[in-house]
């Protein structure tokens, strides 16, 4: 889900790839300013926990002038208990109920603190089955987050849904929880026949009721969480466009949008495919493949990853494909509980990065991960929500959205680029969470049995830890031994409130003289040293030299400059007389530039054997003399402010 700041003018015509990371503010600044009313502190989570819904069916009248609506939702119960006897549905007080019935007989119900609480007249065992349908009407409300919205734009109706987190129940009766998937869908809307309807799933109808109305029918055959079933109406242009997923086989992406921004939107919405094409490949095919994808334009200051049909506020590459990888991410696979909505924020905040990648490279990647991790440095607490009454808690943007994102960007340094999406995939495909609910820990076990090692520090210091470490690195070097110099690499971090310090694998780049070196370490201690060698001597280093980790660094020091063993020295060629070849041995105290001249008895520049820095150590230098007339020669070393001429002998 995205979010704008209310406040600000959002002109469509003006968006630029690069100005999509504005909707992160909102997300502080909106919703740590949303009200903690007692609106919230009367919600009961979650939900009902003795019945398991199966299905909803909602049949909707909305009307305009007045705002109102009229409706009836058929529920699929299965008991969750051994001795049932009564259940209660989530409803929103400013809604009056009609009836109930059960089975379609009528039974006796009372509707107070927003709950309608059933007599069911009968005791259902563990499993038994039955069907609640409800009939209600009014004016729908919302939390000052979410909720039904009745609205205008160019002086046309906008009538719109948004459910997450707790506002479902502010439209329309249902067991209020992203725990309890239903296993169907249907929505009938009833609207003006001027207006088009739009929720979840294919369209399987729409009937000319004869007075001025028609009714759509929308069918979702998957399973789907409460929050996620939404409507949205207004005086649409219909826009398709489709996704070719075979040689044969595509599916349609129905785009709903206001007349008067088609011509800005259009090339927006027209990247979808692709986007579900990056996906696709990478995560596992669309999940929604039989059904359809697509965005409804809406009043909100947002976007809203409702199932198959995106609700949007504002349009841009990086918002449209945040929302269509929640239906991987949110919509096929739902966070259990709001605790731990990083599973569905953070995964759709990183595949904003993961699609950057595919359009534009990894240099542009990158740059997206480090606006994230600028982000994330100002979150508070720990990533798993522990306050899941306060909806700005729970969308906290530096937390859930761009930590979030961080947390499957370093898992992805962890594991290399194969492995990970392998673990996506695996996750994605995985029986007991395809089209289910998932917790933290069920994503670390899938990760684990691909990487087939243990993840738990991972997992336990940067989703139930906080902040991240802070890191100071001081290193020296020895030697060499031969062309092998030992570097000393010590590690520290500031102490953190929980965990103490961070366990991770930190790679680090020495850069020689004869070319870079990349050495992973595992950093498990607070205070630790490392010993390595490296073949030339050591320039300098960079810690992270990939930026897989959400760090700051304090200092990075060469703590001492290493004593030669060398001193600057030329020494006598050998063998000498020669014919034709000798070798002249010399010594380098320090790294300098180095130039070995040989010259005639005239002073005569014959050949330059060296002329390059080196390194401090011992060289030897072949000289062949073999076009040379028998004679005295002379060879000349210059390095800093050594200079030493030697006399040689050719006798052929």
């Amino acid at each position: 889900m995205f979010h704008r700041f209310l406040a600000v003018l959002f002109l469509i015509s003006s968006i630029s790839f690069a100005q999509q990371k504005d909707y992160k503010p909102w997300i502080k600044a909106e919703r740590d300013n949303f009200k903690k009313t007692n609106e919230l502190s009367n919600v009961h989570y979650p939900g009902d926990t003795k019945i398991d819904v199966t299905y909803y069916g909602l049949d909707l009248k909305v009307t305009t002038n007045p705002n109102n609506l009229i409706g009836n939702v058929t529920i699929g119960v299965k008991s969750d208990t051994s001795s049932l006897n009564t259940c209660f549905l989530d409803l929103r007080d400013i809604l009056t109920v009609d009836s109930v019935l059960l089975n379609e007989s009528s039974v006796s119900f009372s509707h107070l603190n927003n709950k309608i609480i059933i007599m069911l007249g009968h005791t259902y065992n563990q499993d038994e089955t039955f069907t609640l349908k409800v009939f209600y009407h009014g004016l729908p409300g919302g939390s000052g987050f979410g909720g039904f919205y009745f609205s205008t734009h160019s002086d046309t109706p906008i009538i719109a849904s948004l459910s997450e987190s707790y506002s479902g129940p502010y439209w329309w009766p249902q067991k209020d929880t992203p725990a309890d998937k239903a296993d169907s869908s249907d929505v009938w809307i009833t609207v003006a026949e001027d207006l088009i309807p739009v929720s979840n799933g294919s369209l399987k109808g729409i009937t000319d009721n004869g007075n001025g109305t028609h009714t759509y029918h929308w069918k979702n055959h998957y399973s789907i969480a409460n929050y996620l079933i939404s409507i949205a109406i207004s005086n649409y242009i219909q826009y398709n466009t489709y996704y070719h997923y075979g040689v044969s086989d595509s599916m349609v992406i129905t785009n709903f949008i206001y007349p008067e921004n088609f011509e800005n939107v259009k090339s927006y919405v027209d990247e979808t495919a692709n986007m579900i094409k990056v996906f696709s490949d990478r995560y596992g095919e669309y999940p929604f493949i039989k059904e359809k994808y697509g965005h409804a334009e809406f009043q909100w200051s947002g976007a809203m990853e409702h199932q198959t049909c995106t609700s949007m506020g504002f349009w841009g590459s990086g918002v449209i494909s945040h929302e269509l990888a929640h239906q991987w991410f949110g919509d096929m696979i739902t966070c259990k509980d709001w605790h731990h909505i990083w599973l569905n924020e953070g995964f759709a905040t990183y595949s904003e990065a993961v699609y950057i990648e595919a359009k534009s490279g990894k240099a542009a990647y990158d740059s997206q991960i480090r606006s994230e991790m600028i982000n994330a440095k100002n979150a508070q607490g720990t990533i798993w929500v522990q306050d899941v009454l306060n909806e700005g808690e729970i969308f906290n943007g530096a937390r859930s959205y761009s930590k979030g994102a961080c947390v499957l960007h370093m898992l992805r340094g962890i594991v290399g680029d194969s492995t990970f999406f392998n673990i996506l995939r695996a996750y994605v495909t995985n029986p007991k969470l395809a089209y289910g609910v998932a917790t933290t820990e069920d994503f670390q076990a899938v990760a684990e049995n691909v990487y087939r090692k243990s993840l738990k520090y991972f997992f336990r210091e940067w989703i139930y830890g906080e902040n991240y470490p802070t890191y100071t690195i001081d290193w020296s070097y020895s030697g060499p031994s031969g062309n092998v110099y030992g570097v000393k690499l010590d590690i520290s971090q500031e102490t953190n409130t929980n965990p103490t310090y961070f366990s991770m694998p930190v790679q680090i780049k020495i850069n020689t003289s004869v070319g870079d070196t990349i050495v992973t370490v595992f950093n498990n201690k607070q205070n630790q040293s490392f010993s390595i060698d490296v073949i030339g001597e050591p320039i300098g280093i960079i810690f992270d030299p990939n930026n897989y980790i959400l760090k700051s660094i304090s200092s990075i020091t060469l703590t001492e400059e290493p004593q030669s063993p060398f001193e600057f020295k030329l020494e006598q060629n050998y063998p000498n007389p020669f014919n034709p070849i000798t070798r002249i041995e010399y010594q380098v105290s320090e790294r300098e530039h180095v130039i070995l001249t040989i010259y005639d008895a005239l002073g005569n520049e014959i050949k330059t054997l060296v002329d390059e820095i080196k390194p401090a150590g011992e060289y030897n230098v072949k000289f062949d003399a073999g076009n040379l007339p028998s004679g005295v020669y002379y060879y000349n070393l210059k390095a800093g402010s050594y200079n030493r001429t030697r006399k040689m002998m050719l006798l052929k």
